[in-house]
């Protein structure tokens, strides 16, 4: 049977693959394998707005209750929110249904442990082997044993406060906000109301299934357009749970993770604040940022792509800011996962002290064409180890020489292969990129 958890917890189309049965299932073995230690385990769960949350989180507190340990249901809330409470309240675990950027009709569960991280790969075994086994090591409590659901309306605000007291007042900034019609949306604009900014928000009204449609961090044409429009300051973009963030300059052009990071990385080196002068990015971070930091005196380290893995090295090396061009963005001195309204808030305070606009920082970096093109496909493992698909790899490889790089990769979290071509000369990029997927989906058809 292939692995429950990804990357990013466990995903899947919603009532298809991800169906309340395994929910169900999914919620008695993580409560039993994390919450051996507490004699009245209690359990923190949120999600997203996507019309299948209901469903899984009504599956998934029967599980957890079945069990013997409670439920703290805090109701739609950011993923980071998720993690910030699991972290400062007595609770044995955290759990957040969602599934980040992707479509609707996806979704997911994850589990942060009592510290507020995601759990590590054999935690996340021994809550597979129980959920896949017919023996379950558990007796089901009866009578007052058994778990109960205690809503949590205060959740929201515990969290804003938090994210407040990491702020600096922002009056005299117009802001646009996109909030993917996803968790984000009550929280996002009010947060930078409160702190005092002119506040322009859109996509802020989520119906269940409009979540990340054509807006949010994926796809950020309208926010870039909008922000011409109403003349603002920058724009900001958040995904469905609003864990990661990119923004869009004044003149309306988009501002990447891997500028947002430069630009907070440049700032608290100024400050004498940036933790081991590093920055740790992943493997598709831009050639540019590389040079850019380089020429500031900063380390860079490299990881492979997923924020957990950026965490992983963070908590390794004592540094305390890393991320992905993607705008999932960690400041491990704040929060425990990637925060994008914490972002938000960095970025936004880095653009208020320097009296500068954001056009003027982010050109700090040079950008180098990056091209990066997906194929769905379906077996993603034999794709990445087939001859063929190699040798493509290598002759593009080859074509560019030492002036650029070809990075091939599965996605942790969709059947997709996605490949990355980085170098001077974009039309090149363009034909070396095509070339590769189409001998992907050339072999994964022949498979």
């Amino acid at each position: 049977m292939a692995r429950l958890f990804g990357t990013d917890g466990v995903r899947g189309v919603a009532n298809k693959e991800l169906t309340p049965d395994l929910a169900f299932r999914l919620g008695q073995a993580g409560a039993y394998v994390l919450s051996k230690e507490h004699p009245h385990p209690r359990i923190i769960i949120g999600k997203d707005t996507r019309i299948s949350g209901d469903m899984l989180e009504a599956a998934l507190m029967a599980g957890i209750c079945s069990v013997g340990a409670d439920v703290l249901k805090v109701g739609v809330l950011p993923t980071p929110g998720i993690a910030y409470l699991t972290r400062t309240l007595d609770v044995s675990a955290g759990v957040v249904i969602s599934a980040s950027h992707n479509p609707v009709q996806d979704n997911g569960i994850k589990f942060f442990s009592a510290s507020g991280y995601k759990l590590p790969d054999g935690i996340e075994d021994q809550i597979e082997e129980i959920v896949q086994s017919e023996e379950k090591p558990w007796d089901l409590p009866t009578g007052e044993e058994v778990g109960r659901v205690i809503p949590v309306p205060e959740a929201g605000r515990k969290y804003l406060d938090f994210l407040k007291n990491t702020a600096r007042r922002l009056d005299g900034l117009k802001v646009v906000l996109d909030c993917a019609n996803g968790a984000g949306s009550e929280f996002g604009p009010l947060l930078l109301q409160e702190l005092g900014a002119e506040v322009v928000p859109m996509f802020n009204h989520p119906d269940g299934v409009n979540i990340n449609d054509a807006c949010g961090s994926t796809h950020p044409q309208a926010l870039q357009k909008a922000v011409v429009e109403h003349q603002a300051d920058l724009g900001l973009a958040c995904d469905g749970d609003a864990d990661r963030l990119i923004a869009v300059d004044e003149k309306g052009n988009l501002v990447d993770g891997d500028f947002i990071m430069l630009i907070c990385a440049l700032a608290q080196k100024a400050s004498g604040l940036l933790a081991e002068n590093t920055l740790v990015v992943t493997v598709m971070s831009n050639l540019g940022l590389r040079l850019a930091l380089k020429k500031a005196g900063i380390q860079v380290t490299e990881t492979q792509v997923g924020d957990r893995y950026v965490l992983e090295e963070l908590l390794r090396s004592g540094a305390k800011l890393g991320g992905e061009q993607s705008g999932h963005i960690i400041f491990l001195n704040h929060n425990t996962t990637g925060d994008g309204l914490l972002t938000a808030l960095q970025l936004l305070a880095v653009v208020k002290e320097s009296d500068k606009p954001l056009s003027v920082l982010a050109a700090q970096m040079q950008r180098l064409p990056q091209v990066l093109l997906n194929t769905r496909v379906r077996h993603k493992e034999k794709v990445m180890a087939d001859p063929v698909v190699l040798a493509a790899v290598r002759e593009a490889e080859a074509a560019l020489g030492e002036e650029g790089r070809v990075l091939v990769r599965p996605s942790g979290t969709e059947p997709l292969i996605r490949v990355m071509v980085e170098g001077p000369d974009e039309m090149q990029l363009r034909e070396l990129a095509q070339r590769v997927i189409d001998v992907i989906t050339v072999q994964d058809r022949d498979l």
